[in-house]
């Protein structure tokens, strides 16, 4: 039952007002492994510069996004990338119950922003591919302050909301519909990013 809570708190908030927001949706242990994971990462220099636009049209340009990524996968077998995952299943499971969502499929990936960091104004979703259907992103950052930066910030004409990037954090809002950005963060700031995609 705390699962669906969770969940509704997410869809709810999304209902009205079309950016779902629900501080707990990862526990703060999972959290933490989720963290250690990408410090390990960092460590063996597997996390990688992060580009825009889709496989076939990607370009590198750093005074757009100079963030780093690593994509999860449950062949990587880790077992707190899983957990992960399972959440992540029960969520689509509960959304394509209660909103007759479709979605059959997700991707997500590390992301790391090291101080100075940040991602210019965009949409999460390709021209030419419109698969991805909500973008979702947790968010992996203890005792994190004001005056860190690193918010996301979401542009809704006259109600643009900015969001802290606080531990078990998620964030839930359609790819297509709304520009957003991560300001520049002045420490490092750790999150998973995705989408829940309909092909």
């Amino acid at each position: 039952m705390e699962k669906d809570n969770t969940f509704e708190t997410l869809i709810g908030s999304f209902i009205s007002d079309k950016v779902g927001i629900d501080d707990h949706f990862i526990s703060d242990k999972l959290s933490q492994h989720l963290q250690q994971n990408i410090l390990t990462l960092i460590e063996q220099k597997k996390m990688i510069s992060a580009g825009t636009g889709s496989q076939d049209k990607l370009s590198f340009d750093k005074t757009v996004r100079s963030d780093a990524i690593y994509w999860l996968d449950r062949s990587h077998e880790n077992e707190y990338e899983n957990e992960f995952f399972d959440q992540v299943d029960d969520f689509v499971k509960y959304l394509n119950r209660s909103c007759f969502a479709g979605i059959n499929g997700y991707e997500f990936h590390y992301s790391l922003y090291e101080t100075g960091s940040f991602y210019q104004r965009h949409l999460d979703q390709f021209k030419n591919n419109t698969s991805r259907k909500y973008s979702m992103i947790s968010y992996l950052n203890a005792d994190w302050k004001e005056s860190d930066g690193g918010e996301l910030v979401i542009y809704q004409n006259y109600n643009d909301k900015k969001i802290a990037p606080t531990q078990g954090k998620t964030v839930f809002f359609k790819s297509d519909e709304l520009q957003h950005e991560v300001k520049l963060t002045r420490q490092r700031r750790m999150s998973i990013t995705g989408w829940l995609k309909r092909d």
